[in-house]
């Protein structure tokens, strides 16, 4: 409790976007001689941008606490002896200002003179250059000429780089002293790793101790950067801005389903950018969705192949199809089964579910397993978030069973953070020990502290339980959402909020679910035996399952892993940059990532591969193209094509009855990332990135240090 409020007091201010307002009275100003009427609690800064008035800023960011320390902002008020700066400077009855007066640009003019004074002119080599904010604002706020000579000064600053780990580069030569890279990893990272020391142009930002920046969201200070003091590492001299395309994408490295742009050139990902979304990601983006983009590079299947000998021979896709096409139709469709991997887009996962059906089968599985109740996928709210993701900001109590939001969804634990700093939200734990970047009351971590969930959310207003997916795949699975759902009809405030919200892992697993994929793949693997398994690169039922002789495994993903090595017939799909599609996130929003690059080799989209091995069966699909299969989309579930928009979970009040009760709670509660390392390589997808891995050796060897307790 103390060291929330320590944390709290030690904040300039809040956000002001989230403050609760008591007051909405307006008030009358004037901006350039126009009379407008604005809320009472607004800045001047948010009235000129209200009312499309470009005003200059460096340190300002809507999404961080209030600096005032670039200067940039400048404009005249009337009766005030100085110009002010807008960010900082609340609005007054009657207020003139003043952004087009000769004072206003002049001092405009007078900061940017002062910090290209010392600023080096290296634009030519920055990473920054042609997206920086100190270009763009000189050529248009500053001044044509510079009074910088060598007789007047003693020379340009210099600053020694620091060592902030493998991803982020460092050039403090070039840093303006904006800080909203102290703010945001303070604010929003949750760690007091940078800060300043000095003053005046002895100011220096970085580390006070030789500490690295390790963090789930640490990219992001990359893109707040106004100037090329930050630069990614991966990305650096690879391409400037103007050389690269763009397309808007969606992010498969967890389930939150984070907007996202993909930087591409000469038919490569070279860089992925935020895409902000208030309601989903705001404008952040973990560092596994950002830099994990060179394993698309890694271990392709680029040619169809077939086993011989215990060998993989390169085949025509012709011969792969008529291979795959004989062995199905010569097996009964009792024994033919589908799993789905975690990358699986909508589309790919309804066309093969259609082609069971029609072959006979019903066998379609993914790899969770989710036997807590009887009534499996028939209901959402049964495997979803059943709240918007922004209103976990009006939460007051959290509970999180099972789960540690902050390495399995760091873009979700943005929100519970914020949460835990605006509204002084309670966050209780029941768990192993885990790195958080909030206070956590730890319950306990065997299964029966469920019992105290009780008395920690009581008095709770808007109460939140977020459970692990992971928790229901075990006998506890049960008896823990039926405690938890019996604690949970306690609050009955608020019709439209839910309690009880299960948190997911992977991007298909939603879209599988809802298209009618079953869970349990493992254990229904032991109970029918398959004679022919389809992997849609899903790779960790290998890892606990080696297929019996009898078993042909034909596998379609893009990546060589552990089930490309058990497959006797391969067929190369395309990764998510290359086939776009269809996700649903973890609340089943559904969202469209738009393809940025061609499949390499002979590799073809998942759901065309599987729409040709139809034909070859002789079973036809009635689509041969993306409008005809989206129609078909809309009848498998209208949420398919409802994009961006949130659905409201419906028939919460059913799951309780249905849940399986046979077993009693014990044993431990475990979760799969505990800390940093375990989080950088979790998959098949990360392990195979080299940024990943060198990422996760740099946090391993810092944790030897001196100063990692620090």
């Amino acid at each position: 409790m103390f060291r929330r409020r320590n944390e709290l007091f030690t904040l300039c201010n809040i956000f002001l976007k989230t403050q609760i307002r008591t007051q909405t009275n307006e008030v009358n100003i004037f901006i350039n001689g126009k009379s407008i009427n604005v809320p009472s609690y607004f800045t001047i800064l948010q009235a000129l941008r209200r009312e499309r008035v470009t005003i200059p800023t460096f340190c300002y960011h809507d999404r961080l606490s209030i600096a005032g320390n670039c200067r940039m902002c400048l404009v005249q008020v009337e009766g005030m002896w100085k110009p002010q700066i807008a960010c900082a400077m609340p609005v007054g009855k009657g207020m003139k200002i003043r952004t087009n007066s000769s004072v206003t640009k002049q001092a405009q003019e007078g900061v940017l003179e002062f910090i290209l004074a010392d600023h080096p002119l290296d634009c030519p080599i920055c990473d920054q250059g042609g997206e920086c904010d100190l270009q763009d604002l000189s050529m248009r706020f500053g001044s044509d000429r510079t009074r910088f000579t060598e007789i007047h000064f003693t020379g340009k600053r210099a600053a020694e780089d620091k060592n902030l780990g493998p991803l982020i580069g460092t050039e403090m030569t070039r840093c303006i002293h904006c800080t909203r890279c102290i703010r945001f990893a303070s604010q929003v990272c949750g760690l007091d790793v940078l800060g300043t020391s000095g003053r005046g142009t002895d100011m220096l930002v970085g580390t006070y101790v030789d500490k690295k920046f390790f963090s789930e969201l640490s990219g992001n200070i990359i893109d707040l950067c106004p100037v090329g003091a930050l630069t990614a590492i991966p990305y650096r001299f690879k391409a400037r801005p103007w050389e690269v395309k763009r397309t808007n994408s969606i992010d498969v490295t967890d389930a939150t389903g984070t907007n996202i742009v993909l930087n591409y050139r000469f038919d490569r990902v070279l860089r992925v950018l935020p895409r902000e979304n208030d309601e989903v990601n705001q404008e952040w983006v973990s560092d596994k969705g950002r830099w994990a983009i060179d394993s698309l590079e890694m271990q392709r299947l680029v040619t169809p192949m077939y086993r011989k000998e215990n060998c993989l021979c390169p085949i025509e896709w012709d011969c792969a199809l008529k291979m795959t096409a004989n062995l199905i139709r010569c097996t009964n469709p009792c024994k033919i089964m589908a799993i789905a991997g975690p990358y699986c887009n909508v589309e790919t996962l309804v066309a093969a579910k259609d082609f069971l059906n029609m072959l006979g089968s019903d066998h379609a599985y993914v790899e969770r397993d989710l036997t807590y109740t009887s009534t499996g996928i028939d209901i959402r709210a049964a495997y979803s978030l059943n709240i918007n993701m922004k209103d976990i900001l009006k939460a007051d109590k959290i509970l999180l069973v099972g789960t540690h939001p902050r390495f399995e969804a760091p873009v979700l634990n943005a929100w519970i953070r914020q949460a835990y700093l605006f509204n002084e939200c309670d966050i209780y734990f029941i768990g192993p020990k885990c790195e958080f970047n909030y206070y956590v009351n730890h319950l306990g971590q065997d299964a029966s502290a469920v019992c105290k969930a009780s008395e920690a959310l009581r008095g709770a207003k808007k109460p939140l339980i977020l459970v692990g997916v992971s928790q229901l795949e075990t006998p506890n699975g049960g008896p823990m959402m039926c405690a938890l759902s019996n604690i949970a009809a306690c609050f009955k405030g608020d019709p439209e909020w839910t309690v009880l919200n299960v948190l997911t892992r992977e991007a298909s697993f939603a879209g599988a679910l809802e298209g009618g994929w079953k869970p349990g793949a493992l254990s229904a693997i032991k109970m029918y035996g398959p004679s022919i398994l389809i992997s849609l690169g899903a790779d960790d039922i290998f890892y606990d399952w080696n297929p019996p002789p009898g078993c042909t495994v034909i596998y379609i993903g893009f990546q060589g892993d552990r089930g490309s090595e058990c497959a006797s017939i391969i067929l190369p799909g395309s990764a998510y940059s290359e086939a776009g599609g269809i996700f649903l996130n973890v609340e089943c929003r559904a969202q469209y990532a738009l393809p940025a690059v061609t499949p390499p080799g002979k590799a073809r989209h998942d759901w065309k591969i599987i729409r040709a091995l139809a034909e070859y069966s002789g079973i036809c699909l009635f689509y041969s193209d993306e409008n005809s299969l989206c129609w078909r989309l809309a009848q498998v579930s209208p949420n398919f094509v409802n994009f961006g928009e949130y659905q409201k979970k419906l028939f919460n009040e059913l799951i309780p009855p249905f849940i399986d009760t046979s077993q009693r709670i014990s044993g431990p509660v475990d979760v799969d990332m505990k800390t940093l390392k375990d989080y950088y390589c979790s998959d098949t997808f990360t392990y195979n990135s080299p940024t990943m891995v060198r990422a996760q050796k740099a946090v391993v060897e810092f944790a030897t240090s001196s100063y990692a307790a620090i």
